[in-house]
């Protein structure tokens, strides 16, 4: 293998220079001269280890790691992405549709070197650079031998069989590294580096934008109480939700931590928490190549993406090669990589994950020119998904494992930054207790109603009317979770899987952030619990679809909540950040719907009790309580949460059988006795 990665890395060398490929030659020349340039700035930033402020052993400052960055992503910054043949329409005008997706595609795959590159992984980048020079070679046979470009078919072939032939390698890969890394590129940075000196963010070979660089500065200046307080928060939310559910943490051995980099400070704190409650941490990247790619979403730590739109137009990559072939193929590989690490993965306690939040609005351009899953391609790929959710269960046994998630805001979100994080941060400690009480006041009411009726005001169109099960015990069962921050920081909702017959209506909501983009004007209407017409006003239906249903001809209402909030609703209006705020947030400043699967989705059976002793039973619907005999079925593998703020609700009312009703919410503020509390963060407002 040795041989072989010094024989492609001197032919890439020579390929700069050359032009055999016809009119193809210079997106050729372009791609080999990137390749040689990340050699280039890996060895740079690797052997410049910073040691102090803002210069590192060689004398390199920052402004240079800075400038060589911005070399190396000059195809992706926006300014230049245009005439990048990173561009799928760009490079469709260059070279035809056909062909241009095609090597708009194998530049994209083969800027993934970059991380492998930093972490030492030899056969990841060799693989790439294989699969450039087999490219390059049918064009220069072509060109020489016949005197004409290759078809594209011919090289859709090779393209298609690298994702074939490297699936089994690339998840075995990701598996081990997920729950047995050998390597520890992120945690040995987090523990050795000095972390007042930024430059060590280069080490991680990501892009690094100012929002890392003021992010790591900003932490760096904190007092040790401030760090040890967010981090202390993180890990207990992790450790109440394996005591408040009744699980044992002592049988495992290690833990996932997610999250944005230029947190360092805090996340070496993290690190030392969890490892004190006998947890070793596993820290791995949030990889966009073709085997690890999941649309708009990351998981592992991640920056500051350069071009949001380089990222949307080569979201759905896979709709190139996707078949019935492949989906086999994929899920023999994933098989096979959990028999590999079966006793890996029962070791892992779950994921920590911080969220973050702040980055500019975005309004993806929608390009015929980029790969769109057909219908009958939208289909294996749910196929897959489902299948491979069904494949882990054997494996991730989720009743022996728990979870926690908490957000902090990044620089990007203004100029208010430092103000925003401290105002977080205090939501993100508010007293539990508190919450707990008022939570109970109105999970009593709602355990009273046959269904609860939510209506809109001031032009929101909202009109629902959400079925509820239907206690047979109700001193000793309850409908609502009262989520008092244990896993699910910070504090404030209470929720409940729906009945789906009988849950019918519009909801709108007239602006909110969800995965990654914003829409205005978002409507879902609902016929017995089930999505039949969506729409929004600056994106087309088409981006609902992905984004919101996950290419899923429907998706059922999977949970109803109430969030309690009110202290993050004011912080929010107050500091103008509303449409900045994380789902995990957001949900907690006003009544929520989720489409896709219930909040237990897995978990069903696993008994849940309420903080009174009550044991929840609304845990599954129709589609989840066919886990048993076709769990194909029951299960979507999704789950979006949409929140409709409190200015916009007219009421909510618990509806009993008879008929008379319980106000809970009226004219955005809480009306129920026993929650008086709640309006006192939104007098001011």
């Amino acid at each position: 293998m040795n041989e072989r990665y010094q024989l492609a890395k001197e032919r890439i060398e020579e390929i700069v220079t050359e032009e055999r490929a016809g009119v193809f030659s210079p997106f050729f020349t372009c791609v080999a001269a990137w390749i040689t340039e990340v050699f280039e700035y890996t060895s740079l930033c690797k052997k410049n280890l910073p040691t102090s402020v803002g210069q590192t052993e060689d004398g390199i400052s920052l402004d240079v790691l800075i400038e060589k960055q911005k070399s190396l992503y000059k195809d992706v910054l926006p300014e230049n992405y245009e005439t990048s043949y990173l561009n799928p329409a760009h490079s469709s005008k260059c070279f035809g549709c056909g062909m241009g997706r095609y090597l708009s595609f194998l530049y994209e795959e083969v800027r993934c070197m970059t991380g492998f590159l930093f972490e030492g992984k030899e056969e990841e980048v060799l693989i790439r650079m294989e699969l450039f020079l087999e490219v390059y070679s049918a064009f220069v046979y072509s060109f020489e031998e016949e005197h004409k470009a290759p078809n594209d078919e011919s090289i859709h072939d090779i393209l298609y069989w690298y994702v074939s032939d490297y699936s089994e390698m690339s998840e075995i890969s990701r598996t081990e590294e997920v729950y047995a890394p050998k390597e520890e590129l992120a945690l040995d940075i987090i523990r050795q580096c000095d972390l007042n000196d930024p430059g060590y963010l280069f080490l991680f070979g990501e892009y690094i934008s100012d929002s890392e660089l003021k992010a790591s500065r900003y932490l760096a200046k904190l007092p040790d109480e401030t760090i040890t307080r967010m981090a202390d928060t993180f890990t207990e939310g992790f450790r109440k939700g394996f005591e408040a559910y009744g699980k044992d943490m002592t049988i495992k051995e290690t833990i996932n931590i997610i999250y944005p980099l230029g947190h360092e400070k805090m996340i070496r704190k993290t690190v030392e928490n969890f490892e004190q409650m006998g947890l070793h941490p596993v820290i791995y990247r949030a990889c966009g190549d073709i085997f690890r790619k999941k649309g708009l979403d990351k998981i592992g730590f991640m920056s500051t993406s350069p071009n949001r739109q380089k990222e949307y137009d080569h979201r759905e990559d896979m709709a190139l090669f996707l078949d019935g072939h492949l989906v086999t193929r994929f899920l023999e590989a994933r098989k096979k990589a959990l028999d590999a690490y079966k006793s890996e993965i029962r070791l892992m306690a779950g994921p920590a994950c911080f969220d973050s939040f702040g980055e500019a609005d975005f309004t993806p351009v929608s390009k015929e020119e980029a790969p769109h899953f057909d219908e009958a391609g939208e289909k294996l790929w749910v196929e897959l998904k489902k299948k491979t959710a069904e494949q882990a269960k054997g494996y991730i046994h989720r009743e022996e494992r728990s979870f926690t998630i908490i957000a902090f805001p990044i620089p990007e979100i203004g100029e208010n930054y430092p103000e925003i994080l401290d105002e977080v941060i205090r939501i993100n400690t508010l007293d539990s207790n508190l919450y707990r009480n008022i939570q109970a006041c109105i999970i009593d009411a709602l355990n009273q109603a046959d269904y609860v009726h939510i209506l809109g005001k001031d032009g929101n169109e909202t009109e629902l009317t959400v079925n509820l099960c239907k206690l047979k015990n109700p001193e000793r069962e309850t409908i609502f979770e009262n989520c008092v921050a244990d896993v699910n920081i910070p504090v404030g909702e209470v929720f409940t899987s729906p009945v789906l017959k009988g849950t019918n209506g519009l909801l709108h909501v007239k602006k909110v952030y969800i995965n990654g983009l914003a829409y205005e004007n978002l409507k879902i209407r609902f016929e017995d619990g089930i999505t039949k017409e969506y729409s929004c006003s600056n994106l087309p239906d088409s981006v609902i679809a992905e984004n919101i249903l996950y290419h899923h001809a429907f998706l059922p209402m999977g949970e109803f909540a109430i969030g309690t909030n009110t202290t993050a609703f004011a912080a929010a209006r107050r500091l103008a950040i509303e449409d900045k705020l994380p789902i995990l947030i957001a949900e907690k400043t006003g009544p929520h719907f989720a489409v896709g699967d219930t909040c237990y989705s897995h978990e069903e059976d696993i008994r849940v009790y309420n903080p009174d002793g009550k044991e929840i039973v609304a845990k599954e619907n129709t589609y989840s309580e066919k886990r048993l005999e076709n769990p194909l079925e029951a299960y979507f593998e999704c789950h979006t949460d949409i929140t409709v703020p409190y200015e916009e609700i007219g009421h909510i009312e618990a509806v009993r059988k008879d008929g008379s009703r319980i106000e809970i919410l009226k004219n955005g503020r809480f009306v129920l006795p026993g929650t008086e509390a709640l309006n006192e963060p939104l007098k001011n407002l």
